[in-house]
């Protein structure tokens, strides 16, 4: 039986601080899973400038957001989400004065910002994977994600 908390919502907005890596990331493995069942944006506190990390470990699982650009959710023009996902507290708390004035769920997925990883490429780019793949894993619990059948 599907809990209600588990239906897929029509509509997702994914928040971060920047809308540079987190939130990016985030918004091209929902539309990779569920490609045409959920419109899905990401936005930010703060304007950012795409991450070239964040395209690269992204290519790694054939999606792209290389076309992604930054945006604050000052210029989200569709504010209609039925649910807000928070991936930064910057982001959380911006949420929800957004949800205190309007009827959108809001969850909070305190997400590291693999930005901070020191070190030689290599060493960076393992930290960007493994945020790309607690989002990919938590995208498909929460959404109930089941393998396409096979024909």
């Amino acid at each position: 039986m599907v809990q209600e908390r588990d239906k897929l919502p029509s509509s997702v907005l994914f928040a971060c601080s920047m809308n540079s890596v987190r939130s990016p990331m985030a918004e091209g493995i929902m539309k990779q899973l569920f490609p045409f069942k959920v419109y899905t944006q990401s936005a930010g506190v703060h304007e950012g400038e795409l991450d070239g990390f964040a395209v690269a470990v992204m290519e790694e699982i054939g999606a792209d957001i290389s076309g992604h650009v930054p945006r604050t959710f000052d210029e989200i023009h569709d504010t209609s989400f039925d649910l807000i996902i928070s991936l930064s507290p910057e982001a959380h708390h911006h949420a929800l004065e957004l949800a205190h004035t309007m009827d959108i769920d809001v969850e909070y997925w305190p997400t590291q910002d693999p930005t901070m990883e020191m070190g030689m490429r290599d060493q960076r780019l393992i930290a960007y994977r493994r945020v790309r793949d607690q989002l990919t894993t938590r995208i498909k619990q929460r959404f109930g994600w089941q393998p396409p059948a096979s024909t």
